[in-house]
């Protein structure tokens, strides 16, 4: 079929309006106001309320399979170390030790055991429990049982790791429902790491995962893409975190193989693409108001037909992956050019880019005094 499965929507986020003030519904839907792209307000805001407050992709197991494996890692500002606890349990704290916010430790690795303090050299056990403090005897009222490290949720699932700052994420099986299913019998957490990549972006990270969250742009901006997917039978599906595109292959196809592409979106920046016999995870990080990194992690299946893609994909996605850079880029400068108003959404191709945007509406809205005031100027229509 060639039009939008809507699936399930989270209730917060049909309820909501669009920046005109308009109906939520995808029929009457406008882009999200332009206003939201720039500046260090809404920047900060989006860095607590919306990757402070969700499940980021962080690691793959294969990363942390060893007790005393560690790993350093940036979550929305904050400094944490991931670590395979001796009880084989998967740990995450703050990286930053509670006598006067020292690096407990300083690179990724191996054999990590106690984590000491790089700075004063407090010590805390794999629990994040402090159990020596040097020279602190002379300190009233001081108890070493009454200091922990921040700790963070973390959850393992299909082979990769995410960590949550925050303690009212969603919970992550209601966040992930259904992926599992949809796949098999794939296993992606069967799939071995084979290489990684990263791209630095100038412009707002949503434009980024705007561009990724419809194939309206595929005809005009990727022709050798638009030659491999089916674009008269890509669809789009919406559920409550996450929205999936998906299309067949087309026959004869020597780049993507046979069956059908799914491409996977999970708000707020998690892409999981899921090819025949491989798996590519995008990450999608703000460095500014203006800039983004995009990370490429690559794992395939161990047999050799999958194998053989390797270097093949490589170029076919750095060439994707540029044209990609080369749009968004444009993009940033037309929304700060001032020519530029919300406009009107395709409801037939741009279902994915209503749901993020309702999504992120949501925390806006819950934000009022956080984020830039709504704009009267219905837009254009």
């Amino acid at each position: 079929r060639n039009g939008v499965a809507p699936g399930r929507i989270g209730r917060r986020t049909v309820n909501a309006v669009d920046d005109a003030g308009m109906p939520a519904g995808l029929e009457r839907a406008h882009a999200l106001d332009p206003k939201y792209y720039f500046g260090e307000e809404t920047f900060e805001l989006e860095r607590q309320r919306v990757f402070g407050a969700s499940w980021q992709l962080v690691a793959h197991r294969a990363e942390l399979a060893t007790a005393g494996d560690h790993l350093l890692v940036n979550i929305a500002g904050t400094p944490v170390v991931l670590l395979r606890a001796a009880d084989g349990n998967l740990r995450a704290f703050a990286n930053v030790c509670r006598h006067r916010a020292g690096p407990l430790v300083l690179s990724s690795g191996k054999g990590l055991g106690n984590l000491r303090c790089k700075y004063h050299g407090w010590l805390y056990n794999q629990a994040g429990q402090l159990v020596a403090a040097p020279e602190m005897q002379d300190a009233q009222d001081f108890r070493m049982a009454d200091v922990q490290l921040p700790r963070f949720r973390v959850r393992e699932w299909q082979g990769l790791v995410f960590a949550a700052l925050a303690d009212e994420v969603p919970d992550f099986e209601r966040v992930y429902a259904g992926i599992t299913e949809r796949i098999a019998p794939g296993d992606l957490g069967a799939m071995q790491f084979v290489r990684r990549d990263s791209w630095d972006v100038e412009c707002n990270w949503k434009v980024y995962v705007d561009n990724y969250l419809e194939g309206y742009h595929v005809p005009l901006i990727h022709p050798a893409l638009s030659k491999v997917v089916d674009y008269r039978n890509y669809d789009v599906e919406l559920f409550d975190w996450y929205s999936l595109q998906h299309a067949p292959l087309q026959a004869g196809d020597d780049v993507y193989g046979a069956g059908r592409a799914y491409y996977y979106f999970i708000f707020p920046n998690v892409m999981l693409n899921v090819m025949p016999g491989r798996l590519q995870t995008n990450r999608v990080l703000p460095l500014g108001p203006g800039r983004c990194r995009v990370e490429f992690e690559w794992f395939y299946t161990p047999t050799d037909e999958a194998m053989a893609r390797v270097d093949n994909d490589r170029e076919f996605t750095n060439n994707i992956q540029e044209e990609d850079v080369d749009i968004c880029e444009r993009v940033q400068m037309g929304l700060a050019s001032g020519h530029y108003r919300a406009g009107r959404l395709c409801p037939k191709r741009e279902a994915g880019v209503w749901h993020f945007h309702q999504r992120l509406r949501a925390v806006y809205a819950a934000s009022p005094g956080a984020a830039p005031a709504p704009r009267s100027d219905p837009g254009c229509h």
